[in-house]
């Protein structure tokens, strides 16, 4: 049951509320929601509902209907993020397990562990104990294996993914484990299932061989019952008629979990393909359906595993597969972060005590694209900083009031946002890092609303811009600015009239519980906005290969050309130039360059030099990695697609 409590209801009334549904033998748990806080009421209701309602401080009870009731949607609307260590499952970010499928000895699971930290795996997988179908089967090594994989853990920095097979190993995954995998065999062990749950350390749940949806979810309410919620679940491929794969990769769950239940997903393809060519495109395709992150079987040496050989990748393989998922994330909404754990740490040391904690500054509020930038570069332990415009960030950073500021730079439909490009000259800050996010506009509105009954639309002038083709389409509307994206919402949701709609990003929508009229209507789905960090001194990091720069050159011919001969004649790539007038000289220009290197690094001072020289006016404003998540450089003579 969720009791749905009033607006203005004190600290001492609700503790009086949970103090008498306690008393009644119930298990309680507040959900504090954007406009609303709720109780999740866990037990036998023994009453009638109405008896809840007239309870002081509750506004209105619903009963939940599921079986599973603290996995439910119903019982936690928004979506759960479970942490591991530094890793944050279910948030904005892909996440990536790999590794063997056991451990067999020291130095080849160190090797696969630096490979695939390389890669961009966060996580890494390695079982100590194997259940086998052949008690002839090689088994694991037990302790031994723990040990080895505490080992990678203090060299890489990876959490250690490994699977308890018996009540018995209770003591050693508290010892050595940061995840606890219950394996498909053990999905309806409930001995095993109410153990990891008295265990308290996150839960990494496999689907069944033959588990129905519910049954999976029904094995994970007795994880929670026992007082631990950070639980994943794991699509690894269900037992059909079908004999040419391993498994049958049920991808359709992956929409529907996200649908019943709060907790996050991920999707094991190597176990559900059994065959190592099957395992990337699989991937691909559980990303591409919404899951929160993959397992992968990773070996430098997979005919000469000991366990599951013929669907573990090849480091090369493993490599090309984070590749693609880096350019398949922000399409769904994702990043896959590949200086995640260094991100980490630097974050971790800043918030020591003695140092100010790493603060970032947005414009907009919760909600926003820019807060979802924010969310997908930094993840969720950096502490955020609303701010009412883009002046305002910098007025933060500058003083260092906030370590990093994040801003939109340009729009792929629309172009740059100037204002930002303006306020990068007037401040001596630096760009130390980008991410794109994919912008999808939608229309939104009450659930009565309809396009016929729509009058006024609310949004942000450049949203108005990129949506133009829609709007064309009701030319009777009045558009309406607003500050950002989400205001437009708000407004919306303030004014409770059917005639007013908002045009903002889905996520706005979830938070005020408004109602999506209809999807991307943005001109081309391939709609996309660059966002910059910056920084009076901070650095990230990780390797650097794009740098941004603002300069202006003599009124004679073959000025600009010079500088832009320097870049030709040393093979750098340009991959943006745009020029804009210079304000207090009428027909002076201001060119703004971006190039794939780091100019930053000793051997290329010369190139800075050399442009100089060229100028008239020149700015140097960072170099950093290129996408935000900073995608490793492609091997030479490696094909590059862009």
């Amino acid at each position: 049951m969720i009791l749905v409590l009033r607006q203005g209801i004190t600290k001492e009334e609700k503790e009086r509320l949970k103090e008498t549904l306690r008393s009644e033998d119930y298990l309680v748990k507040e959900i504090k929601g954007v406009e609303e806080t709720i109780l999740g009421v866990v037990g036998k209701i023994r009453r009638d509902i109405g008896y809840y309602e007239a309870l002081p401080g509750v506004a209105k009870a619903i009963p939940i209907s599921s079986p599973y009731k603290l996995v439910s949607r119903e019982f936690h609307p928004t979506p759960s993020i479970i942490k591991v260590g530094d890793v944050a499952i279910g948030g904005d970010r892909l996440v990536v397990i790999a590794g063997p499928c056991g451990v067999e000895d020291r130095q080849r699971t160190l090797d696969i562990a630096r490979t695939v930290r390389k890669s961009g795996a966060v996580l890494f997988r390695g079982g100590a104990f194997k259940p086998r179908t052949s008690p002839y089967s090689f088994q694991g090594l037990g302790e031994e294996g723990l040990r080895i994989l505490r080992e990678v853990r203090e060299e890489t920095g990876l959490g250690i993914v490994t699977e308890m097979t018996s009540i018995s190993q209770a003591d050693l995954m508290m010892k050595y484990v940061d995840l606890i995998q219950i394996g498909a065999r053990n999905m309806q062990n409930f001995e095993l299932l109410k153990c990891a749950g008295r265990i308290g350390k996150p839960v990494l749940l496999k689907r069944g061989l033959s588990a129905t949806i519910e049954e999976w979810l029904m094995s994970a309410e007795y994880i929670l019952s026992e007082g631990n919620d950070q639980v994943i679940l794991c699509e690894r491929g269900i037992r059909t008629f079908e004999p040419y794969t391993r498994n049958t990769l049920d991808l359709t769950a992956v929409p529907i979990v996200k649908k019943l239940t709060h907790l996050p997903i991920i999707v094991d393809p190597s176990h559900a393909t059994g065959l190592r060519d099957k395992v990337s495109p699989m991937a691909r395709a559980a990303i591409a359906a919404g899951a929160d992150g993959l397992i992968i079987e990773v070996h430098t040496e997979p005919d000469k595993a000991l366990s599951d050989g013929p669907q573990s990748l090849y480091p090369g393989q493993f490599e090309q597969l984070m590749r693609d998922l880096y350019v398949i994330g922000p399409v769904v909404g994702k990043q896959l972060d590949y200086t995640y754990l260094d991100k980490a740490r630097m974050i971790r040391r800043s918030s020591e005590p003695g140092r100010a904690p790493v603060q970032a500054a947005f414009a907009g509020l919760p909600g926003s694209f820019s807060h979802k930038a924010c969310l997908q570069f930094f993840g969720e332990d950096v502490p955020l900083q609303t701010c009412s415009s883009f002046r305002e960030v910098f007025d933060l950073v500058d003083p260092e009031l906030a370590t990093f500021g994040i801003l939109p730079l340009e729009n792929s439909l629309t172009g740059s946002f100037h204002e930002n490009y303006a306020l990068l000259l007037d401040y001596d800050l630096k760009i130390v890092g980008e991410v794109t996010l994919r912008i999808k506009h939608n229309l939104i509105g009450h659930e009565n609303t309809t396009l016929e009954g729509i009058q006024r639309i609310y949004s942000h002038p450049q949203v108005f811009r990129q949506c133009k083709e829609f709007l064309e389409a009701h030319p009777n509307w009045d558009r309406i600015a607003c500050q950002d994206t989400v205001t437009c919402v708000s407004r919306v949701k303030e004014n409770n009239d059917s005639a007013e709609a908002a045009i903002s990003g889905d996520e706005a929508a979830r938070l005020y519980r408004m109602v999506v009229l209809k999807e991307g209507i943005e001109m081309n789905p391939r709609n996309f906005t660059r966002f910059v960090v910056i920084s009076k001194q901070g650095d990230l990091p990780g390797p650097k290969n794009k740098t941004s720069l603002i300069y202006s050159v003599s009124d004679r011919p073959g000025s600009l050309f010079e500088t832009l001969r320097v870049f030709a004649d040393h093979g750098i790539n340009l991959v943006k130039l745009e020029s804009r007038p210079i304000h207090d000289r009428p027909w002076e220009y201001l060119f703004y360059v971006d190039v794939d290197l780091d100019l930053s690094a000793k051997q290329n001072h010369c190139l800075l030099e050399e442009l100089r020289a060229k100028t008239e006016y020149f700015k140097y404003l960072g170099s950093y990695q290129k996408g935000g998540a900073g995608m490793p450089e492609a091997k030479k003579g490696a094909s590059r697609t862009y």
